[in-house]
């Protein structure tokens, strides 16, 4: 494996709301030295749910999307708030967002978006167990549920309002690894 390069300075280019851009100047072992531009997250993450009504039923939500311009169909998610953990961030976010808490909550996996300039990590949790409880969110407009059938994986990735690679990776997964036949 080769050694981790030194990051010899960070600067802030800009900063919004929501977006945090850094310059990082690197050198490599063998001396070379760049710079690299990338939007900096809180340390915190999101959450990305996966509700289970059933063993085959999986509660998607239709909300628009800003960065597409459009209506996209996926699965809840939501920033973990300063102090919270990431499983009662989950429970929140599909109470806000679904109508729905979870009585059992577990940790799937972790993954990255675009790790060479988004240093962000979602955190992947199933939600089963599934019961009827709505909490006021942030959303400008009512969310949509769409409930859909995960033995019908594909023909969701034939729908022209799913494309979030967000939620296609973790349907997989939680398809895969936890409900695929023995």
């Amino acid at each position: 494996m080769p050694k981790t390069p030194d990051i010899l300075r960070v600067e802030t280019l800009a900063k919004t709301r929501i977006f945090h851009v850094e310059q990082v100047d690197i050198r490599f072992s063998n001396g070379v030295e760049v710079q690299y531009e990338r939007l900096h997250s809180t340390p915190r993450g999101a959450v990305l749910v996966v509700p289970m009504l059933d063993t085959d039923t999986v509660l998607l939500i239709r909300e628009y999307a800003a960065g597409v311009e459009r209506y996209e169909l996926a699965l809840p998610k939501g920033r973990i708030e300063p102090g919270e953990d990431l499983l009662a961030a989950a429970d929140r976010e599909l109470m806000e967002e679904v109508g729905h808490g979870a009585r059992r909550l577990r940790h799937i996996t972790s993954m990255t978006l675009a790790p060479g300039y988004l240093n962000h990590t979602t955190h992947v949790v199933l939600a089963e167990d599934l019961y009827p409880h709505k909490e006021l969110g942030d959303e400008p407009e009512e969310i949509e549920v769409v409930p859909w059938r995960l033995s019908q994986l594909r023909e969701l990735l034939a729908h022209k309002e799913c494309t979030e690679a967000r939620s296609i990776a973790a349907l997989f997964i939680v398809r895969d690894k936890l409900y695929a036949p023995l």
